[in-house]
């Protein structure tokens, strides 16, 4: 066999040896199943507070409908290992004086290892003093915390939902002047608790699809629906794993 003809079978058949090799590295990395990272593992018990108002509670949903029921669902299945208790302190309509005072008769104790707040709407609804939510904001945080175990990082805020994206609130006055109030108050929570490195997640975008989308909107054409409430979770998820994990 001349040199040249060698070379080439050589070159050839090294060819084959590589192909083949190479499909059998793409075949086992197809069958092979994904490595997922390991959750780090919680306490044996987790005790989770709600605080808040209409929102909280689900007004017109059902009772495992509300975001902190589906939030303590989802909790429960991804760590099964846990157990979950949930407690709810809110009550439709609401403002921040009713929940000082609603928390204040409740005495809760300050041992709980994740609480979430949502709070406002009912005091821009009522036309109350915008001073009022300055000044009590930040007194309902401090109470948040300081049933949190003390810990900022066990506490979520949530911003408030814009009503002015639902049929009551087309009939009520109109998108501008709700959305604008609503803004207002967000714009001061979210500042607040950035101020006071407390997890402050947004979920009004959520609920100003709801004109658009039907669906996000509860039977009484007012309050968020389960699926608004589903939505609502998916976006505090994570943040939720973080605290609790800590």
């Amino acid at each position: 066999m001349k040199p040249q003809f060698k070379q080439i079978v050589t070159v050839m058949f090294s060819t084959f040896l590589l192909s083949c090799s190479s499909d059998e590295i793409s075949s086992e990395t197809s069958d092979s199943p994904i490595i997922s990272i390991p959750k780090i593992p919680l306490a044996s018990s987790i005790k989770y507070l709600a605080l808040g108002d209409s929102y909280t509670i689900g007004q017109s949903v059902c009772e495992t409908c509300n975001y902190p029921q589906q939030l303590n669902t989802s909790l429960e299945a991804i760590y099964p290992e846990t157990k979950f208790s949930l407690k709810i302190i809110a009550k439709t309509g609401w403002t921040t004086s009713n929940l000082i005072s609603a928390i204040n008769e409740d005495n809760p104790q300050s041992n709980y290892d994740l609480v979430t707040l949502l709070i406002g709407v009912n005091n821009q609804y009522q036309g109350i003093n915008f001073s009022v939510y300055e000044k009590e904001f930040p007194e309902l945080l401090n109470k948040a915390i300081a049933l949190a175990k003390g810990d900022k990082k066990n506490v979520v805020v949530l911003s408030i939902p814009d009503y002015a994206f639902t049929p009551f609130g087309i009939m009520f006055g109109g998108t501008t002047k709700i959305s604008t109030e609503i803004a207002q108050y967000n714009s001061f929570a979210e500042n607040y608790c950035k101020a006071n490195e407390v997890t402050f997640v947004s979920i009004t975008d959520i609920t100003q699809k709801g004109i658009q989308i039907p669906s996000l909107v509860a039977g009484d054409g007012l309050h968020p629906s389960k699926e608004a409430y589903t939505l609502f979770v998916e976006r505090i998820f994570s943040k939720v794993k973080v605290a609790l994990q800590d």
